[in-house]
């Protein structure tokens, strides 16, 4: 056995553990606006998506719309089951879904062999999730802005779905944390696998927000991983990744 993992750009992941199929902050059709209005920021997809199919369970780290994007949510099957921040599932409560399991920080949901532990993310403003998802066979940790849970004790992870560059904003510093954190999780998890997260997929941003953004890293420095066996990839959109355990 082993991980599938397709990177939709943004957020959006189809991870497929030990047959399990799990969609992860889908951001598939349609554009992406923040109140109050276009003109603070915007994205637009190159290509739209299709929903994919079979999906056992709907991941929502965040309940702000680049990770809980309505145009997508509205399409998908609304008895799916539903793992999501508190924000969140306030987004997808609104929205008629009917199998939301909210978790806090800390707590854990589980199917069979299917563990997701929710972790301590981001400030948007309210503390949303990152989660540690574990199968009888494999582990995931994925947190889209790079807000690491001081709470999380070391252990091994075979993959790891994290941004690797930073983005900051005048006053308000940063909000993604990618290159920053990458050398704790790096020695808190001991990864077999990274893949980039969070900054790829063929999207065009406008707005003042984005003229103000400041980038610091590149997914091209590969320095970060010169003393680690951990092999790391940047995804190319909607290509399936098979990953297995070589350690």
């Amino acid at each position: 056995m082993a991980i599938k993992a397709t990177y939709y750009g943004a957020n959006g992941w189809l991870i497929e553990l030990d047959k399990t199929r799990i969609l992860i902050d889908p951001w598939l059709n349609g554009d992406l606006t923040f109140p109050p209005g276009d003109w603070l920021i915007k994205g637009k997809l190159g290509n739209e998506i299709e929903v994919p199919s079979d999906i056992d369970f709907l991941l929502l780290t965040q309940g702000q719309p680049d990770h809980a994007h309505p145009p997508t949510l509205e399409k998908i099957n609304k008895r799916i089951s539903v793992i999501a921040s508190q924000a969140a599932s306030k987004v997808v409560s609104q929205m008629g879904y009917t199998k939301i399991n909210t978790l806090k920080p800390g707590q854990t949901f589980k199917n069979n062999n299917l563990n997701i532990q929710a972790t301590s993310g981001a400030s948007v403003p309210n503390i949303e999730n990152g989660y540690i998802i574990d199968s009888g066979s494999y582990s995931i940790y994925i947190e889209p802005h790079g807000f690491l849970d001081k709470n999380i004790k070391p252990r091994n992870i075979d993959l790891l779905i994290t941004p690797v560059i930073d983005f900051s904003l005048p006053l308000a510093g940063k909000f993604i944390k990618g290159k920053t954190v990458l050398p704790q999780l790096l020695k808190l998890f001991n990864p077999t696998t990274i893949l980039a997260s969070t900054t790829g997929g063929d999207i065009k941003f406008t707005g003042l927000i984005n003229n103000l953004i400041k980038v610091d890293g590149s997914v091209e420095d590969f320095s970060l991983f010169k003393d680690t066996s951990t092999s790391f990839i940047n995804p190319e959109p909607l290509k399936e990744y098979n990953l297995t355990n070589n350690k």
